[in-house]
């Protein structure tokens, strides 16, 4: 029986790369109630590998400070036609907590406006560091990917 879901290949990958680009995802975590959701601000650290930036009063910080492994979900379902055609990645990751300073100036290149609040002292950074990935294209499109494959 023929896999639903390929292997990873060049175009695959860059559909992927392109996603990653995006200024905002959503990002699943667990708490003590089970699973929750919180729309993020995305970017990509200096290296390539995503991250956000959260408040420490955010209900997802507090959980990833509990329970690092966490899912993000990319893609726009754009302004027409049926949102399942429109590609979309789900990134398994585990969250690491990073020095705030090591990272303020390259994301404030991609978010300006986060300027507002990234010096406030409850605001960390949170590397999202890839664990796996799953692309879809469309219907009839999905490939696996590795971490390599995104970085």
């Amino acid at each position: 029986m023929k896999q639903p879901v390929a292997e990873a290949d060049d175009a695959a990958r860059a559909l992927a790369r392109q996603l990653l680009q995006l200024k905002h995802a959503s990002l699943a975590y667990l708490d003590d109630e089970g699973p929750g959701i919180s729309r993020i601000a995305f970017g990509l650290d200096a290296a390539g590998c995503p991250m956000t930036l959260v408040s420490g009063l955010a209900a997802h910080a507090v959980a990833l400070r509990a329970h690092a492994p966490c899912a993000v979900m990319l893609g726009d379902p754009g302004g027409k036609g049926d949102p399942l055609t429109h590609p979309r990645l789900m990134l398994r990751a585990v969250a690491e907590f990073v020095e705030k300073d090591s990272q303020r100036d390259h994301w404030l290149k991609g978010h300006p406006k986060a300027a507002l609040y990234i010096d406030f002292t409850d605001f960390a950074f949170v590397r999202l560091r890839p664990v796996s990935a799953l692309l879809n294209g469309g219907f009839g499109k999905a490939w696996r990917l590795a971490p390599d494959d995104l970085l």
